[in-house]
């Protein structure tokens, strides 16, 4: 089946403030069929208060625009059609990928019913995947520190690198932060956690002095920026004043993270933060204001002993060892 209508998604930005909202009315377009794609993904967009979480979700809608169709009432989107193509598109990735995707289609679509838009929830067939534990993601204390220390790597990634492994923060939480978040004194910045609760993050001497030297007296704009001026429109919030460069885009940051380390994954750094302080003996509460969860469980993934660890405890309790 063809997918229904055929605009592009170019007029959706990456994220739509609560004042373009407005501006363009918060009930866009209505009709016997409910608003347009377009404009009914600008107004759900425009609730979101997490920047990474925006960022996320306007990826997955402005795929399903350019498939569908810009204009393309909500109640002529066809459930089927969707599936075949989500499934076409995401199916292969990770379950991690496909259910962040399929988060967005949820979270739009709840927000569309709760407007009283037709259109119901989007691709009620499709489900979550769910995650295979892997117990290996934790890397070692030797490896974050040969990749911490790497050479020839810039002072944004080695800085950006840092900042994860010492903070344990999502790599959204820390792209997101703008210069006039930090508190230089203190090591500590504000971010929007998961969920949109405002939080405190805490770095160590080594994010402490690298830091001033990237910032390089800049007291605004994005902490971790783009190589080049940015060569599209983009929101103010996402450009530095001065240099007109901007953001630091995940997908960028994963990837320079994937070349230089052979593979590994920045949540990786997070995930290894975690396991290095529960086996360093952090409480549950320490490690839950580390992390940003709100759950035991959501953190229990996490504070599993390594295997590195497991060998020292084995190695310090070895009959044999001793009478050496």
């Amino acid at each position: 089946m063809a997918p229904p209508g055929g605009g592009d998604s170019r007029q959706l930005p990456a994220i739509v403030t609560r004042e373009d909202a407005t501006a363009r009315s918060a009930r866009p377009g209505r009709g016997t069929r409910g608003p347009a794609l377009q404009p009914a993904a600008e107004a759900f967009l425009a609730t979101l208060g997490n920047p990474g979480t925006a960022r996320c979700y306007a990826g997955t809608l402005r795929a399903l625009i350019t498939w569908a169709g810009a204009g393309t009432p909500l109640a002529d989107l066809d459930d089927t059609a969707i599936e075949r193509w989500f499934t076409g598109r995401w199916g292969h990735q990770a379950a991690a990928t496909w259910n962040t995707h399929l988060d967005a289609l949820r979270s739009a679509s709840r927000y569309w019913a709760g407007q009283g838009w037709p259109g119901g929830q989007l691709a009620p067939g499709l489900r979550r995947r769910r995650r295979p534990p892997d117990r290996t993601r934790a890397l070692s204390r030797a490896e974050i520190e040969r990749l911490l220390s790497m050479p020839g790597v810039s002072l944004r990634d080695r800085t950006l690198w840092r900042m994860l492994y010492e903070t344990a923060a999502r790599i959204s939480e820390v792209l997101s932060l703008d210069a006039g978040d930090l508190n230089l004194r203190t090591h500590q910045a504000r971010v929007r956690r998961k969920g949109g609760a405002a939080d405190i993050i805490v770095w160590q001497t080594g994010t402490a002095r690298l830091l001033p030297r990237l910032l390089a007296g800049r007291t605004a704009g994005p902490v971790f920026l783009t190589e080049r001026r940015a060569r599209l429109a983009l929101p103010a919030a996402d450009l530095d004043p001065v240099s007109g460069r901007a953001r630091l885009s995940y997908r960028r940051a994963a990837e320079v993270f994937a070349n230089a380390s052979g593979g590994a994954t920045l949540h990786q750094l997070r995930h290894s933060a975690l396991t290095h302080a529960a086996e360093d003996g952090a409480s549950t509460a320490t490690l839950l204001a580390y992390s940003g969860h709100t759950s035991v469980t959501s953190l229990d993934r996490y504070a599993r002993v390594s295997p590195d660890a497991l060998a020292r405890w084995q190695q310090g309790r070895d009959p044999a060892r001793r009478r050496r």
